[in-house]
C-alpha cells in the first residue's frame, strides 16, 4: 500500500511538472503573437512598451496597411504564387513518388538520396545562379519565374514525404487491383491516391507556408511593386527615414490568418501525415 501511495503521488507530481512545461512552453512561442497583435493596435506615436496592450486600441495601422500598403494586392500575388506552386508541388511530387516507393532499386534509392541531399541546401546559396538562368529565359518580374523556382525547390520534400508513405502502403493493393482487372496507370489514382489524404495535407501546409513566408526567391525575382507578394509588402514598411512599426504588425496579422485557418481546418490529417511520412 505504501508503495502503491508514492507511486501515485509521484505520478501526480509529475503530471503536474509536464503540466506546468507544457504552459511555459506555450507561453514561449505565443509571446511573439501577442507582441505583432499589440502593437498592430497601437498608434503610430505611442512608444509604449511592446508588451503592454493600448489603452485606446486603434485600427489605424489596419487602415494604412491595406490603403497604403497595397496588402490586397499583395494577398492577391501571393496567392497566385502560393495556389499554383502548391498545385504543382503536389501532382509532379506524388507521381515521382510512386515508383520510387514501388520499385526500390539502387537507381532509384539514389534518386531519392539525391532528394533529400538537396533538402539540405539552404536557398540563398544556390540564389546568384538561378538568378542567372531566369535573366537569361525571361523570368524576371513573371509569376512563372517565380513559381518555377520555388516548385523547383519545394519538390524533394513533397517527394520524400510521398515515397516513405506510399511506402507504407501495403502491395497487396496493388495486386488485388490488377487481378480485378485495373490497368497498371490507373492503380494510382483509383487505388493509391485516396489513401494519401493525410500526407496530402501534410505537404500542402508545409509548402504552402515556406511558400508564403518567402522572402529570399521573392525578393530577387519580383522587383515591380506591382507583382510585390505579402512579405515584401511588409518589408515596405521598414526604411531608413520611415519606419512604420503598427502598419507592419497590421499587415503581418492580415497575412497569418489565411494560414491559420487552413492549417486549423486540416491540423488533424497534418499530425497524422507527417507522423506517418517519418516512420514508415
Amino acid at each position: 500500500m505504501v508503495d502503491k501511495k508514492k507511486k501515485s503521488k509521484l505520478k501526480t507530481r509529475w503530471n503536474w511538472l509536464k503540466s506546468i512545461i507544457a504552459i511555459v512552453i506555450s507561453l514561449f512561442f505565443f509571446a511573439p503573437f501577442y507582441i505583432i497583435l499589440s502593437l498592430s493596435f497601437k498608434s503610430r506615436a505611442d512608444r509604449t512598451s511592446y508588451w503592454l496592450f493600448p489603452e485606446n486600441p486603434t485600427f489605424d495601422a489596419y487602415a494604412y496597411a491595406l490603403d497604403k500598403g497595397d496588402i490586397w494586392l499583395a494577398i492577391c500575388n501571393t496567392l497566385i504564387v502560393t495556389v499554383f506552386s502548391v498545385v504543382l508541388v503536389l501532382v509532379l511530387g506524388s507521381i515521382a513518388a510512386y515508383p520510387l516507393a514501388r520499385h526500390k532499386t539502387r537507381m532509384n534509392k539514389l534518386i531519392l538520396s539525391a532528394f533529400v541531399g538537396v533538402m539540405m541546401v539552404p536557398p540563398l546559396s544556390v540564389l546568384v545562379p538561378i538568378y542567372r538562368e531566369l535573366v537569361m529565359m525571361g523570368g524576371i518580374n513573371t509569376f512563372w519565374g517565380i513559381i518555377l523556382v520555388t516548385v523547383t525547390y519545394s519538390l524533394p520534400t513533397s517527394v520524400f514525404m510521398f515515397t516513405n508513405f506510399i511506402g507504407g502502403i501495403p502491395k497487396e493493393l496493388d495486386e488485388a487491383a490488377l487481378i480485378d482487372g485495373c490497368s497498371q496507370f490507373m492503380i494510382f489514382p483509383r487505388i493509391i491516391l485516396p489513401n494519401m489524404a493525410p500526407v496530402i495535407s501534410s505537404v500542402l501546409i508545409l509548402t504552402g507556408v515556406s511558400i508564403w513566408n518567402d522572402y529570399s526567391f521573392q525578393l530577387y525575382v519580383l522587383q515591380r511593386p506591382k507583382l510585390r507578394t505579402i512579405t515584401l509588402a511588409i518589408s515596405s514598411f521598414f526604411s531608413e527615414g520611415n519606419t512604420n512599426m503598427p502598419a507592419a504588425a497590421a499587415a503581418t496579422v492580415i497575412s497569418v490568418l489565411p494560414l491559420a485557418i487552413i492549417y486549423l481546418c486540416l491540423q488533424k490529417y497534418f499530425v497524422k501525415g507527417s507522423m506517418d511520412s517519418a516512420v514508415k
